[in-house]
């Protein structure tokens, strides 16, 4: 029994007539007619009374209907679930992400691409760097956004594009450095400072280059995370070398009155992003034109940024 032999039987049943059938599906009445006939030899049963040109259903015919229906009814939506997919207008993504991208650009970005796109579901989780890494090995999530750049661990777990990029000086919009086209470590010595942790390679990096001008780290806070630095430099509290993306969230959150100046800083300190993918699981269509999408867009914005 198959689904062309369960199709011919449900519109025999439903129309109560070979021809009628034949007309709806286009085909000719002996093909509708060796089709009922081949299902019956496979089933071992008798489905249909042939009474002169009728065919009158047997009770094993009606309990046939009822399960072809819904047999039917599940492919016909299996089919037009497959075609959504292979168009990327119905599923699910699954996304973790450091939380700079997360709390504005990511959102913002899966806005726009689930515009339109009504069956589409997407989970937006945010957890610390090596926590995305760790979820992404394990499968949990589809597409992880992180920082690489103090990882050298196994990855075989997990591909990692790797997007490079420096990062930028953030300073109170009404400091006297706001004005300058570059700022040094040199310009900062002495200054209070923002940065993230000791153990993360940008604190080290930015004490080094500190360290070989010749100028005073003056650390005042130190964070988990880029983000809530920003509330000390916005009330003139500090200055801090961030990544580029914390940056450009801060920038389109605050678009109105922003107080906050970014500016190019010398020497560079490199970050690292990452977007990651499970090794062992290929993506859907739908989140691999996600990945390839949001890829451009952060690709676009440090390109930006660099200019």
């Amino acid at each position: 029994m198959n689904s062309h032999q369960l199709a011919v039987f449900h519109e025999v049943m439903k129309t109560g007539s070979v021809s009628q059938a034949a007309r709806n599906l286009h085909r000719t009445q002996p093909a509708i007619s060796a089709a009922i006939k081949t299902l019956e030899e496979e089933l071992g049963l008798t489905l249909f009374l042939r009474e002169g040109r009728r065919l009158v259903p047997v009770p094993e015919a009606q309990y046939l209907m009822e399960e072809a229906t819904e047999i039917l009814s599940r492919m016909e939506t299996a089919q037009q679930n497959l075609a959504n997919m292979r168009d990327r207008v119905q599923g699910s993504i699954r996304i973790v992400a450091m939380p700079g991208p997360s709390t504005y650009l990511l959102p913002e970005f899966i806005s726009r691409f689930v515009g339109g796109k009504p069956e589409v579901r997407v989970t937006l989780a945010t957890r610390s760097s090596p926590q995305v890494r760790s979820l992404v090995a394990a499968g949990s999530f589809d597409i992880g956004f992180c920082d690489m750049s103090r990882f050298r661990g196994d990855r075989k777990l997990y591909t990692a594009e790797e997007l490079p990029s420096n990062c930028l000086c953030a300073v109170p919009a009404g400091h006297p450095l706001a004005e300058r086209a570059v700022i040094t470590a040199a310009d900062l010595n002495g200054l209070p400072m923002g940065a993230l942790q000791p153990d993360h390679n940008t604190y080290q990096a930015t004490s080094q280059a500190f360290l070989a001008a010749g100028a005073e780290f003056n650390l005042r806070y130190d964070a988990q995370y880029f983000l809530p630095l920003f509330h000390f430099i916005a009330a003139g509290q500090a200055c801090a070398v961030v990544d580029v993306l914390s940056a450009e969230s801060y920038r389109r959150s605050n678009a109105g009155a922003p107080r906050i100046r970014f500016l190019p800083f010398d020497p560079q300190i490199p970050f690292g992003y990452s977007i990651l993918t499970p090794s062992g699981r290929p993506l859907s269509q739908l989140a691999a034109s996600f990945a390839e999408g949001w890829r451009r867009y952060v690709t676009d914005l440090l390109a930006e940024t660099a200019r």
